[in-house]
């Protein structure tokens, strides 16, 4: 997917006479974001990472974090042929239940949630998602040779308080040498949602002070 992206971003920009860019992406997002950079080093100036861990990189969540951001769904969206059978016509259930649970105390409102499940449910859309979590081992070595040539590209990384936290930082110390951490103290798993203001001040602070 990075390659696929960074081939799209490409034809977009020279047909605009622009040959560098940043990238900013949550959770999935960010690793295929990371993945892209360490792909085209040349072509990215600059990363925000939210609310991720790349996979196989074992870094405990803090506090209160660890209390929030569930544990049960990536067994279960990587277990063959079982959310296949036990998602569709649930989507409320399970989306929803995830949805509450990752948000925290500060939670997302319903007609967001609504937005998130309404979009899961469209045809293909499960098919899509669990296929993030089937391709964990060939992801696992390519985060393992990052981790051998690490980025040298300057990282946002953001976490919410009640989700991923600081782990998003220190999940990314062998992967990149140059990280800014922020943490938004009433977030869940969704800052860009839940401190829009705080989440874009961040982002804006950082950006202005890499190469355009």
């Amino acid at each position: 997917m990075g390659n696929d992206l960074a081939d799209l971003l490409g034809n977009e920009l020279s047909e605009r006479g622009l040959d560098r860019f940043a990238l900013i992406g949550h959770d999935w997002g960010a690793s295929v974001a990371l993945l892209l950079a360490a792909a085209r080093p040349e072509a990215v100036n600059a990363i925000v990472i939210e609310e991720e861990i790349l996979p196989g990189i074992d870094v405990a969540l803090p506090a209160p974090g660890a209390e929030h951001y569930p544990a049960w769904h990536g067994p279960f969206n990587r277990t063959p042929g079982l959310a296949e059978q036990l998602v569709p016509g649930r989507e409320d259930a399970y989306y929803g239940t995830f949805l509450r649970q990752s948000a925290g105390p500060a939670g997302l409102a319903p007609d967001t949630v609504r937005a998130y499940i309404d979009a899961y449910t469209t045809y293909d859309a499960l098919e899509a998602g669990l296929g993030y979590y089937r391709t964990r081992a060939d992801d696992i070595a390519d985060v393992q040779r990052l981790q051998q040539n690490p980025i040298h590209t300057p990282v946002l990384a953001i976490g919410g308080r009640y989700a991923m936290g600081t782990a998003v930082a220190d999940g990314l110390r062998t992967l990149v040498t140059d990280i800014t951490a922020v943490v938004l103290e009433q977030s869940g798993h969704y800052p860009a949602e839940q401190e829009p203001d705080a989440t874009a001040l961040a982002i804006t602070n950082f950006l202005p002070r890499k190469d355009s």
